[in-house]
């Protein structure tokens, strides 16, 4: 593979404008951000900011032009605007310097960088930016999304509940100081199975009349533990043993406290970059600039058009390809007991005692609440999908936080994937949607192939709803579907058309389920 010397890097997705030279090293890095005069980034501004900066931001860190081998800029996701000015920036300069093109994407950008700051080498990456929010795994030459927000980024949303309470911008740091002296109320917490949602979250936030500290502790405490808790939930299918935080809001040392209370609690091991590695810089477009030409992926100037839209998981990562791949998955504890993301099983005389384990990265009151809320909902709604047709184990009793049920003899789908096992998923999906039942969770670990008749028994059942909504059956199957492309991208074609078989045998609207699967799948959350 070749060599390349100094890279210079120019990140510009959204409000700041930010450039770096990296060879074995950040040798300089300087930015210029664009602060609004009120309201959040208006994007033409933010690039009419930039074009105006951008020859003295180049000019202070690029003194030696002759040892630059190398441009890189970042391609997307981001602002149409702002990128276009990058881009063309990045195109002129590599034609002056005769030197070849990268096109980074940010998401892969603020990850790399990460591993390089920390030392972390194969981590569950929470990526938690103004308008990104994703928990990101590496497997077989791509950055896998095991899960995200399905609105809005994390950061979006808190820079909207600040401008609704005439807050500057951003919003982030000055709801952090808040919150330190404030108290935690019930706020709405929105979940679902691997993805999460923040827009019921902060419109309520908005309307509430409590004083505006507790409403910013409340606020931070319910969007934090959202974040943690898909990332636990990955953690937990992946059997990885690394956490790495990437992205502005990972300068908040609340989330970084409850991400480091979690991996602890699992023998995981927490990362984060210093903090001029957190937020958007050029630091990190020009190292994966530079991974991405010693790997062979240059760009030609005719192919360098933006992709505001640019998602992690359309990255080949050649650079990354002698990296372990993901273990199996962490099930056991002892013989007679198997963990979860959310709760420990212990067998005894032919009966599974599922107990919600308390999270001590969540406020005492919401964690509380969230065990009990689950436990009774889903002693309830797998006594009506029992009642439905939909296999699931017995239950023989309830408490506030323990389901004592059957133990259902048989293999976890995620270690016993077939095309007839995944048929059969689909199958009894189909039956749980036509009871107006959604799941919540529905990934692979969450089916067991039973022994003696070969079908399909559903379990955990803690983040199910009623609902007639065909919005929620969509994100049912997208989240059945995320975890397969994950998991086995290879075969995710031929198991999502299996499911998609099966699925069509059991429920009438099928056609319209899956079709809003595909919209969820591809609505843009880079707004």
């Amino acid at each position: 593979m070749p060599v390349f010397g100094q890279i210079l890097g120019i990140e510009g997705t959204a409000w700041n404008l930010s450039a770096a030279l990296f060879d074995q090293d950040v040798i300089a890095l300087s930015s210029r951000p664009y602060s609004p005069a009120h309201g959040g980034i208006h994007p033409r501004e933010a690039a009419q900011h930039h074009a105006s900066v951008m020859k003295e931001l180049i000019a202070s860190i690029l003194t030696e032009p002759e040892k630059i081998t190398g441009i890189a800029f970042s391609q997307g996701p981001g602002l149409g605007p702002c990128l276009r000015t990058v881009a063309t920036a990045a195109r002129s300069l590599a034609c002056a310097l005769n030197v070849p093109l990268a096109g980074v994407n940010h998401c892969v950008a603020h990850v790399e960088i990460g591993c390089w700051a920390t030392g972390c080498r194969d981590p569950i990456v929470l990526y938690a930016s103004g308008a990104n929010t994703q928990v990101i795994g590496y497997l077989n030459s791509r950055y896998r999304i095991f899960g995200e927000t399905l609105d809005i980024g994390i950061g979006n949303a808190l820079d909207k509940f600040a401008r609704a309470k005439d807050l500057p911008h951003p919003g982030g740091p000055l709801i952090e100081t808040q919150a330190r002296s404030g108290h935690y109320f019930e706020l709405p917490y929105t979940v679902k199975g691997m993805d999460l949602a923040f827009s019921g979250l902060v419109s309520a936030a908005k309307d509430s009349r409590e004083p505006l500290s507790n409403v910013c502790c409340s606020l931070q405490e319910t969007a934090f533990a959202m974040c943690v808790e898909v990332t636990e939930r990955a953690l937990s299918l992946t059997g990885k043993d690394e956490v790495l935080l990437v992205g502005g809001v990972g300068a908040n040392t609340r989330l970084q406290e409850m991400l480091r209370i979690m991996c602890e609690d699992r023998d995981a091991r927490f990362f984060v970059p210093e903090r001029r590695y957190l937020g958007d810089n050029g630091a990190m477009i020009a190292y994966t600039g530079k991974l991405m030409l010693e790997s062979g992926q240059s760009l030609p100037i005719e192919a360098s058009q933006i992709n505001p839209s640019f998602r992690s998981d359309g990255v080949n990562v050649t650079w990354k390809q002698n990296a372990a791949p993901a273990s199996a998955p962490i099930h056991t504890t002892t013989p007679d007991q198997k963990r979860g993301a959310e709760a420990v099983v212990t067998f005894c005389e032919g009966r599974a005692a599922k107990q919600r384990i308390p999270k001590q990265y969540r406020i005492t009151a919401l964690d509380k609440r969230l065990i009990m809320e689950r436990t009774r909902a889903e002693a309830r709604v797998i006594h009506m999908a029992r009642k439905a047709g939909v296999p699931t184990p017995i239950i023989s009793d309830i408490t506030s936080d323990t389901i004592v049920m059957e133990n259902v003899q048989g293999h976890l789908l995620t270690g016993d994937l077939t095309e007839a096992h995944v048929q059969e998923a689909g199958r009894v999906t189909g039956k749980l949607h036509a009871a107006g039942i959604m799941h919540g969770d529905l990934t692979t670990s969450n089916m067991i192939i039973r022994e003696s008749d070969g079908k399909c028994v559903l379990i955990d059942f803690g983040l199910a709803q009623v609902t007639p909504e065909i919005e929620q059956r969509g994100v049912d199957i997208h989240v059945f579907f995320q975890t397969v492309e994950s998991t086995h991208p290879q075969k995710a074609a031929a198991f999502k058309a299996a499911f998609v078989s099966g699925y069509k045998e059991t429920f009438q609207w099928a056609d319209a389920v899956i079709l809003r699967e595909h919209e969820i799948e591809l609505r843009g959350r880079y707004l």
